[in-house]
């Protein structure tokens, strides 16, 4: 696990191929096809050989909920332990780790008459206001669902106008058994969070020398597509459709691009805090590979 542009996806493969493993992607962007370089999706050659699943797996027209993970990557952990290989989760999507380790909340189901209502506070009040009643009720979804989404946070307060609690509470109330395998915990990130603004400021500088507009521009010419699809809502993908749309400028759209993946990288470490039995490797601090190696090694033992 672990924030945005941290290295995750160069340790899996060398851990990978350390350990007999088969990788199982925990990210919500790189199962979509034709998303390549605003997801930094691992190349082939990156991936050297090591079986990556759950990626590029659906057309971007499509959803993939969170229960639809948990479903596939247990028939993955299933099948891969089976033929005597090891599964290895790698992403920064939480909650899909989440649902992993303690199951899926039974959250009432949309009520249309409510979701107008919503609707018509929204355009009254404004996507802020919105958020800021979610930090009333629920601080723990809304530090992981950002203002600009809007559709994640009223389906939040639609669930606690609902049910009379919030989807944090019903979440720790559907805490199931333990997943049967031993688990080891992994966080790589660095220490100093400057770093790591500086590092994706750098990387989506790069994704847009690589062709990221490009990218954008083919999803966005198709005609089926829309910036509310989950697909599109991805980080970066939104703000080059704002830049295509007319909305914003070459040079603003890649300033919202790098503060949304600043954004993204901060709610990550909100989600990460709460891993208290994970090892964490500070990437600053040198010969992470190394570290894990022996941290891992160390744990299979006792």
């Amino acid at each position: 696990m672990g924030p945005t542009a941290s290295g995750k996806t160069a340790l899996s493969v060398k851990l990978a191929q350390q350990f007999n493993a088969e990788i199982i992607s925990v990210d919500s962007a790189l199962v979509y096809k034709g998303m390549d370089i605003g997801t930094a999706k691992p190349t082939l050659e990156e991936r050297a050989g090591i079986a990556h699943h759950l990626i590029d797996i659906l057309d971007p027209a499509e959803s993939f909920s969170t229960g639809a993970f948990r479903s596939r990557a247990l028939e993955l952990m299933s099948d891969i332990t089976a033929r005597g290989k090891v599964p290895l989760l790698v992403g920064g999507t939480m909650l899909y780790f989440n649902s992993l380790y303690y199951g899926l909340a039974k959250l009432p189901t949309a009520d249309s008459e409510l979701r107008k209502q919503l609707d018509v506070e929204a355009k009254l009040i404004g996507k802020a206001a919105m958020h800021a009643k979610l930090q009333v009720i629920d601080p723990v979804a809304a530090a992981r669902i950002h203002p600009n989404d809007p559709q994640r946070v009223q389906r939040a307060l639609e669930v606690f106008a609902l049910s009379g609690k919030s989807m944090t509470q019903l979440h720790e109330e559907a805490k199931t058994e333990e997943i049967p395998y031993q688990k080891i915990k992994l966080i790589i990130a660095p220490r100093d969070r400057g770093v790591l603004h500086e590092k994706i400021a750098q990387r989506f500088k790069l994704m847009l020398q690589q062709g990221f507009v490009e990218e954008v521009e083919a999803l966005y010419r198709r005609g089926d597509l829309t910036v509310q699809m989950p697909s599109m809502r991805a980080v970066g993908y939104r703000q080059v459709w704002s830049y295509l749309d007319g909305e914003i400028n070459v040079e603003e759209m890649q300033e919202l691009g790098i503060i949304a993946t600043r954004q993204l990288a901060k709610r990550q470490f909100t989600w990460l805090r709460r891993e208290t039995d994970a090892f964490t490797f500070y990437t600053e601090e040198g010969h992470v590979f190394e570290r894990v190696l022996e941290a891992v090694q160390q744990r299979i033992s006792e």
